[in-house]
């Protein structure tokens, strides 16, 4: 591509970038994961339509960085190939002047981008760079970018960031803010955390676009795979059935596919973010990575998806916002999250650092129950006294007394107050 076209191109994403007004947006937590004087790539990576984009641009402007831009999601560019880099760098440099910050969106689109990367970090260029595909990113940084990346996960928004942008009060202790609190948390359960969602009127047509964006592009053309009804199909099937362990082979069976490809699929659904999943605890590592409980990235995925029927399960719903938000808290700390499961009792949540438990944490939505309320302490006071571990913690949706038993004190904390991180 010649480089006067790619002058064009490069105004107007300029202009378009130019426009945007940041006064409205919501800041991301993980935007302190960032960082301005390094000299390696800052990557953000995540499921699509998550704000990657936004948190870098905002990023920058705020700190007050001239930086220059290319945004390689544009269907002028679709065709770009390794050998039109250096006119692109040639372009951006007309356009822009001498730069030290680069903010490349979207550049795992081009084959080779890797070395394009390396060169420019030689050149001390500070890079920002974004990309929706975590395999691509992970596998490809760690072979040509080894010790010079700083990958950072970003997530659909949080629940305080959801308050933030509904203007809930999150700190007020009157009964109407609490109730509030509570209303939006029950809303946030079932609407997710996706930004765009908040001026879409049609949230089930963005949502179904969204999944089979995800299912199209960034699995069956990234991994060839041929049998996308399948799929699709498996996909969805994971998706609302959500908070529960993966098996390949019940998987297989259903669909028609063996075992091998089966895990592939779930692999391919995690690569691209639409899934995650937690492994089992336990000290011998062929147990942790046969098991692995599933989780979505976003409950908007069981909420507004055709042909679900999982969407009033606010218990399931609850323990899989929790799953997200431990991810983003600890991940960046370099803290593991397990699930505990043995023959008499379970624990949703165990966080480890270091082969070390450091806290055991269970989800219960409601806890009025007698049998419920048992089944959740007895899980906790189980894992205690195997594991060690005296930290015990029980979300809930309503406020409860902690819970003294057998020895164990266990810390009962709403959850509004328990993801506003107010305990």
């Amino acid at each position: 591509m010649n480089i006067q076209k790619l002058q064009s191109i490069l105004s107007d994403q300029h202009d378009e970038l130019s426009a945007n007004d940041y006064s409205e947006f919501c800041s991301r937590q993980e935007a302190s994961q960032l960082d301005l004087k390094s000299n390696r790539a800052q990557v953000v990576i995540g499921v699509r339509r998550c704000g990657k984009s936004t948190l870098c641009e905002m990023f920058l402007k705020q700190k007050e960085i001239e930086f220059a831009y290319v945004n390689f999601d544009d269907d002028r560019l679709k065709d770009l190939q390794i050998s039109d880099l250096d006119n692109l760098l040639e372009a951006l440099y007309i356009k822009y002047g001498e730069f030290k910050y680069l903010f490349l969106d979207e550049i795992q689109n081009i084959d080779g981008w890797p070395l394009f990367v390396s060169r420019l970090l030689r050149q001390k260029i500070h890079l920002f760079i974004t990309g929706s595909n975590s395999k691509l990113l992970s596998k490809e940084l760690s072979t040509h970018l080894t010790g010079r990346n700083n990958k950072v996960e970003l997530y659909p928004f949080s629940f305080s960031e959801y308050c933030a942008i509904t203007k809930t009060d999150t700190t007020s202790l009157s009964t109407k803010a609490k109730g509030l609190r509570k209303s939006s948390l029950q809303k946030y359960l079932l609407q997710g955390g996706f930004p765009e969602l908040f001026n879409e009127s049609n949230r089930r047509g963005y949502i179904n676009g969204l999944f089979d964006a995800i299912i199209q592009n960034d699995i069956a053309k990234r991994f060839n795979v041929r049998n996308i009804e399948a799929l699709k199909r498996i996909g969805a099937y994971l998706a609302d059935n959500y908070c529960q362990e993966f098996v390949a082979k019940t998987v297989g069976e259903l669909f028609g596919v063996s075992n091998h490809t089966a895990e592939n699929y779930y692999s391919y659904l995690k690569e691209a973010f639409l899934l995650v999943g937690i492994h089992r605890f336990s000290y011998k590592s062929k147990d942790r990575v046969r098991n692995e409980k599933v989780y979505v990235i976003d409950t908007a995925f069981v909420t507004d998806r055709n042909d679900n029927f999982s969407q009033e399960n606010l218990g399931w719903k609850l323990e899989n916002v929790v799953c997200i938000e431990l991810l983003r808290r600890y991940k960046p700390l370099f803290c593991d999250i397990f699930f505990y499961k043995e023959a008499a009792s379970q624990v949703d949540f165990i966080i480890a650092k270091d082969g070390n438990v450091k806290e055991l944490i269970q989800v219960s939505y409601d806890i009025s129950n007698e049998k419920t309320l048992f089944r959740e302490i007895r899980g906790l006071k189980n894992a205690a006294k195997k594991l060690k571990c005296n930290n015990l913690t029980l979300i809930t949706f309503e406020e409860h007394e902690n819970i003294e038993e057998d020895g164990y004190t266990i810390n009962v904390v709403s959850a509004t107050k328990w993801l506003l991180n107010d305990i």
